[in-house]
């Protein structure tokens, strides 16, 4: 089992930046791939980001270009940098782990950090 803290959310202005991170604990051997979600208010998670254990990436398009995915290994965390905020990104933002892309997602979730972007 896999435990998943995030932090790093908060009130941002529109065209600001914020910098989520993940930290992962627990069973980590078997993290390969780890993705950002994210749930507007009244909406459905979606999912925002994902990146392997090697480096590569992939991302929503209503983040590409703007949001930027990373890992360190070393310390079991990954981050989100968002830069360019628009009110529509206001959401509770929470990691998961897969074995591989295109793999089911872990059923172990994090609490989610709260960002909201004020027009």
């Amino acid at each position: 089992q896999v435990q998943l803290v995030e932090s790093g959310g908060g009130l941002v202005q529109a065209g600001g930046s914020l910098r989520l991170s993940c930290a992962a604990s627990g069973s980590i051997f078997s993290i390969n791939v780890m993705g950002w979600f994210r749930q507007p208010p009244g909406k459905q998670r979606e999912w925002v980001a994902s990146i392997g254990r090697g480096g590569s990436t992939r991302y929503g398009e209503s983040v590409k270009g703007r949001f930027t995915i990373s890992r360190d290994n070393t310390k079991n965390t990954m981050y989100l940098q968002m830069n360019s905020l628009k009110p529509e990104d206001t959401a509770v933002y929470s990691c998961n782990t897969a074995p591989a892309f295109n793999s089911p997602w872990s059923l172990d979730w994090g609490q989610g950090t709260q960002v909201t972007v004020s027009s």
